[in-house]
């Protein structure tokens, strides 16, 4: 091999070596940052990985809502009809939240099965639901869809 064939030969190979670095480098990032959702029927049957961080969502149950002398530590109960899953909430709940409703909750499930939430989400007018939850709702035959837009649920 001649000397300007190996120079070339090696800029490749470090182009290629950058290229691989830069491309593991992304994907490790983007790993970290997937939240995952699954429905409290997933949870409940422990599909759910616990201390990953997870997206999970249904309707809070009338009743369940259980709020801490200091007001601000939480915890309800979230359906989707088939399975119930408990979330505990340490903060400030969105205006919206209310029993009967559909949310979204990012956290953690403990070895206990709870969710740890770090954020509740709740949906911001009445036609409105994440689809997650809806398509979860829809499965499990507690969502009736009406002509003018609106969604009903069955208690």
């Amino acid at each position: 091999m001649n000397p300007v064939r190996k120079k070339r030969l090696f800029i490749v190979l470090a182009i290629l070596a950058g290229v691989g670095i830069a491309v593991a480098l992304a994907l490790s990032a983007l790993q970290q940052n997937i939240n995952l959702f699954y429905t409290p029927s997933q949870i409940a049957a422990g599909e759910a990985p616990q201390g990953t961080r997870i997206r999970a969502g249904g309707l809070v149950e009338n009743g369940s809502v259980q709020r801490s002398n200091d007001s601000l530590s939480v915890a309800f109960r979230v359906t989707d009809g088939a399975a119930t899953v408990t979330i505990r909430y340490q903060g400030i709940l969105p205006d919206l939240f209310r029993e009967g409703q559909g949310i979204v909750a990012l956290g953690r499930v403990n070895e206990e099965g709870v969710l740890v939430a770090d954020e509740v989400l709740a949906k911001h007018d009445e036609n409105y639901m994440p689809p997650e939850v809806s398509q979860a709702l829809e499965k499990s035959g507690m969502m009736k869809h009406y002509e003018g837009g609106k969604q009903e649920y069955q208690k």
